[in-house]
């Protein structure tokens, strides 16, 4: 009867009432079952089956990079003006044979052509993904929505990246070409079962700038802010592993458990923290008080530096549950601006254009945060824990800017 209800407990966490949310849900579960296979083993693929060096490896996957960000509006604009569940079915059933394209590719050129037009498709699957959520889901439930949405993607992650260990285990390039195939077909299914989704209508054209968010400086402002400060994503995975290694006395096997907490309380903890975060004014303040706990994460890791084990390895702990408390708030935060400042019938590009913080903070996260950690130790970790604090704090500001150039452009209508 005990594990009964936890198991419930769980599925409250990931599974919200029925309806398209739950929908929505369940193809998530889906597409990020593949994600997580996916990411665990395109640089083996890539290395191991296709013979590409490390370095062209990191070429072709910038360069699909880049490609998705500098779609990531015009294909929101698509999803406006076509229909998000229409660019949506087509994106991912073109990811498919794509994606099972990387079984024929031959040499670095073609490896770079597959990535780019993979990119084109994925950009647009994105774009048309949130604005799904904001033509199906009433804005007050947005975020909750969008909460359990990321609660789903962990638990889906973790089995997809369970599944990549069992492959790596086998370390065969069948068992590598069968991933790939495996993903392919995530793909389609997703795009298949976005048809149980009812359908958004698409928006008319309006008059002036087709791109209405690149003249919009307020909301601008704060996808800057917000990706810069989404480059906390990062730590956890690229600079914690890196700085338990050579800056801590910690056991190695504490890189696990740090990721292991993450995933657990994110799953438990994300629909929590999306509570009162609908309205872009409780948002930014959310987001502000996400950046002060990632700043306060930052310092805590900064003690566990040579410390003995014991000590490092529970500040460690501590440290990755100040970050946790942060992430799902800072995440709630960003995602009640992005939807609460985006004018109804433009969601797909704008929510498009939030999407590009983030992958600006992906591009630079790695570099930077690294060399701040792991080549100036404390102090990096204190520049970290300043610069997050400072990029939350100016939240509000940004919002309350854009609140009140709503409130003008609104006054004329009403006299």
């Amino acid at each position: 009867m005990r594990n009964a209800r936890g198991g419930a407990v769980v599925l409250s966490r990931v599974l919200p009432p029925r309806g398209p949310a739950r929908t929505l849900t369940g193809i998530t579960l889906v597409h990020t079952l593949g994600q997580g296979l996916w990411m665990a083993l395109n640089a083996v693929y890539a290395t191991a089956v296709l013979g590409l060096s490390p370095g062209q490896f990191g070429l072709g996957a910038g360069a699909a990079a880049a490609v998705a960000l500098a779609l990531s509006t015009p294909t929101g604009h698509l999803a406006d003006r076509v229909g998000p569940r229409a660019v949506q079915i087509w994106s991912f059933v073109a990811l498919g044979p794509l994606t099972a394209a990387l079984l024929v590719v031959d040499g670095f050129g073609a490896y770079v052509a597959v990535m780019s037009v993979q990119a084109v498709a994925y950009s647009a699957s994105r774009s048309a993904r949130m604005a799904m959520i904001a033509g199906l889901v009433p804005a007050a439930e947005r975020v909750r929505v969008r909460a359990h949405l990321r609660a789903a993607s962990n638990v889906s992650v973790s089995v997809g990246a369970g599944i990549a260990g069992a492959l790596l285990a086998v370390g065969t390039p069948a068992a590598y070409r069968a991933a790939v195939v495996f993903n392919a077909l995530t793909y389609l299914t997703t795009g298949l079962l976005t048809l149980l989704l009812p359908p958004v209508p698409p928006q008319p054209a309006r008059p002036g700038p087709a791109l209405v968010v690149l003249r919009d400086r307020p909301f601008l402002a704060f996808v800057v802010l917000d990706g810069l400060l989404s480059m906390h994503n990062l730590l956890l995975d690229v600079v914690l592993p890196l700085w338990v290694l050579h800056h801590t006395h910690a056991p190695r096997w504490m890189i696990a458990v740090i990721l292991l907490t993450n995933t657990v309380s994110v799953v438990l903890l994300q629909v929590r923290a999306a509570r009162d975060t609908d309205e872009p004014a409780s948002a930014a303040r959310a987001s502000r008080a996400g950046s002060w706990c990632l700043g306060a994460a930052c310092l805590v890791f900064a003690l566990s530096e040579g410390a003995p084990a014991p000590l490092a390895s529970a500040l460690l702990v501590l440290g990755a549950l100040a970050h946790v408390l942060g992430e799902v708030r800072q995440s709630a935060g960003s995602w009640g601006i992005s939807f609460g400042l985006a004018p109804e019938g433009v969601q797909g590009q704008y929510q498009g254009t939030y999407a590009m913080g983030a992958d600006i903070g992906k591009m630079l996260a790695p570099a930077l945060l690294t060399w701040l950690a792991i080549e100036h130790g404390t102090a990096g970790w204190l520049v970290m824990a300043a610069g997050f604090a400072a990029l939350g704090s100016a939240m509000p500001s940004v919002v309350a800017l854009a609140r009140r150039r709503d409130k003008a452009r609104a006054v004329p209508a009403t006299v």
